[in-house]
């Protein structure tokens, strides 16, 4: 007889089928979901916070390269602002007759240039004509004594920087290391202090402010050639009022007021009222300043050369040069330049041509 098997494995593989479907697989599942979630949240907030602290950092360095460069910029613009003025108002000269010693074709001038030369030749004239009256033991010991005064005489050389108006100018003037005259602007709004930052200074200039051929860059209290000799007064009497000490002062721009003889003629009375010695800048080469200065007997002294109408090391170098040969042919020069950085360090760094001259204030002129 054959024997009935039960039918139960279906049964327990149903069973088996049942008990492989786990509850608890959706709860695992729902936990590892958690816990990338929580995950990633960590890791983005991280990302987040290192990116903020990377973008402070980023905005604290723009801020100050910000600054830097708002300085800089700043500081370009005043000098461009000066250059500009300088410039389009001194070019005039330096064209015509690119630096000369003086315009030769006025006869006032011509003697001018005969008192500013140190002339050996009558002094030697002078000893032979005496040589047959004179003994020959005696001959001998006053060409020596010249010789010795010749020697001892060294070329003067008065370097002028004009417009000058900080305090930041005159320490960058005085670390050039040597004597350089200070002209001052004197105050206006854009630079109020430049008649108080003289106070402890034994030497400087006034930076007089006249017409020029262009109204563009004019200072305030300018002097025009229509100003009465009433203004001119009032303003020479405010400019002694500021600035005590000045026995020197020359003029700022003034190509179309010094090129004007009425209005020379009128500056002129005063500043021989109030005993000032006038240094012609010479923006133009239409300058009476010499006609007046015989005139009213006002002294006089002219500018030679322009160091830096180009703002180049060179180029000041070179027009260092040309004021140091003008002053040992004549036995003296002036040399007038600007507050610019890179003149002031071409300055400092020309020491090696100025050997065998005299760096002089004007009054030793």
């Amino acid at each position: 007889m054959i024997k009935k098997t039960k039918k139960t494995p279906r049964k327990k593989i149903t069973k088996k089928r049942k008990s492989t479907f786990n509850p608890y697989s959706l709860v695992n599942i729902l936990v590892a979901i958690t816990i990338l979630a929580l995950g990633m949240t960590i890791y983005l907030y991280t990302q987040n916070q290192e990116l903020k602290d990377t973008k402070t950092i980023q905005s604290l360095k723009l801020k100050e390269t910000k600054k830097l460069l708002e300085e800089k910029e700043y500081q370009d613009k005043k000098a461009k602002y000066f250059e500009e003025k300088t410039k389009a108002l001194e070019i005039e000269y330096a064209t015509q007759i690119e630096h000369n010693i003086y315009i030769q074709k006025p006869k006032l001038l011509k003697k001018e240039i005969k008192t500013f030369h140190y002339d050996d030749k009558p002094i030697i004239k002078e000893k032979k004509e005496l040589k047959p009256k004179i003994e020959s033991k005696v001959e001998p010991k006053p060409v020596k004594k010249q010789t010795e005064v010749q020697k001892i005489v060294k070329p003067k050389l008065a370097i002028i920087i004009d417009d000058v108006t900080t305090g930041y100018q005159i320490k960058n003037i005085h670390d050039i290391g040597y004597t350089v005259n200070m002209a001052f602007l004197p105050p206006t709004p854009r630079h109020k202090n430049s008649a108080k930052i003289t106070n402890k200074l034994s030497q400087y200039m006034i930076h007089l402010p006249l017409q020029a051929s262009s109204n563009k860059y004019d200072e305030k209290n300018t002097l025009y050639i229509y100003s009465t000799l009433e203004t001119i007064e009032n303003r020479i009497k405010a400019v002694k009022k500021l600035y005590p000490k000045a026995k020197f002062l020359n003029n700022h721009t003034g190509s179309k007021f010094t090129s004007n003889q009425k209005a020379m003629d009128r500056l002129f009375q005063v500043l021989k009222k109030y005993n000032y010695t006038f240094i012609d800048s010479r923006t133009t080469a239409k300058s009476v300043a010499s006609v007046s200065s015989k005139k009213y007997g006002v002294r006089l002294l002219s500018r030679n050369i322009f160091l830096d109408n180009k703002k180049d090391t060179k180029y000041i170098r070179k027009q260092l040069k040309k004021a140091i040969k003008i002053a040992k042919k004549h036995g003296s020069a002036i040399a007038i330049g600007h507050p610019y950085n890179i003149t002031f360090k071409t300055l400092k760094n020309s020491k090696d041509l100025l050997k065998g001259i005299d760096l002089v204030f004007v009054n030793k002129l």
